[in-house]
């Protein structure tokens, strides 16, 4: 027991994970009300677009990069080079994509909207505004929500695009590959549900990135220091709440939807 608060060592973590989990309730609520922020909404879109489109863009080629040399390189040493398309294409879309669009608009995104909240939270605009009857969680946080997940669709579908142009570039010219045996072993073995995911992915992680900025905007640390901590922290926690939701939905996937027949 704690000699002063008296609470078991680990309850204020699964305090914090029970408040978090509440405002993701809150924020799932929230958007089927009315009135609809939708100018709040379409400015907000248009931040996380203005300040990831650039950045994902330049992340996804030298990714997709890396992944068709390195698994070009191991399937000519066993072998199989007709499958180099399928294996960077399916990497690309199914893993590298949803995470890095996340990542962006997580630390790019999401550390501005951390920000915003946490300012207003120490100018107590936020209580100002729950006392004049303005439900602050829909007017502020269910729309940067949105522009999270709306964005984070989007782009994830760029760079895909963008990192299996890359991964084409590389194999074929850096490494002698071939054309059509790129492009034949694509179509064999990924299939529709492989971009479904991806999408399903983008669309929960932008989410997950939305409502932990939101969480940690208000309520940050006390003093002069407190936005640039809840930045920093709410930075960290999307990261680690991402790679593990990550391996939960491919473990899912590849439960429940069967590979492609050759």
């Amino acid at each position: 027991m704690s000699e002063s608060t008296g609470t078991l060592p680990g309850t204020a973590a699964l305090t914090q994970v029970g408040r978090l989990a509440t405002l993701s309730w809150e924020v799932l609520r929230a958007i089927f009300k009315r009135p609809f922020q939708a100018r709040e909404w379409i400015q907000q879109s248009w931040f996380f677009a203005s300040v990831t489109i650039l950045p994902t863009a330049l992340v996804a080629i030298p990714f997709g990069a890396v992944i068709a040399l390195q698994l070009g390189s191991l399937t000519a040493q066993i072998g199989a080079q007709s499958f180099t398309g399928a294996a960077s294409a399916l990497a690309i879309v199914q893993q590298a994509s949803p995470l890095i669009t996340a990542l962006l608009v997580a630390g790019a995104g999401g550390s501005a909207v951390c920000a915003d909240i946490g300012a207003r939270k120490i100018r107590e605009e936020i209580d100002a505004m729950e006392v004049l009857g303005v439900n602050p969680i829909q007017r502020l946080i269910v729309p940067r929500v949105l522009a999270a997940m709306v964005v984070s669709v989007l782009l994830n579908g760029l760079v895909s695009v963008v990192g299996v142009l890359g991964g084409y570039f590389f194999n074929v010219v850096l490494q002698g590959g071939t054309p059509g045996a790129y492009l034949a072993s694509f179509n064999a073995l990924a299939q529709v549900p492989d971009l479904w995911v991806s999408e399903i992915k983008a669309l929960l992680y932008g989410f997950v990135a939305g409502v932990v900025a939101a969480f940690r905007g208000l309520n940050p640390p006390p003093g002069p220091k407190g936005v640039g901590d809840a930045v920093n922290q709410a930075v960290v926690i999307t990261f680690l709440l991402l790679f593990l939701i990550n391996v939960v939905l491919t473990a899912i996937y590849l439960r429940i939807v069967p590979p492609k027949a050759m």
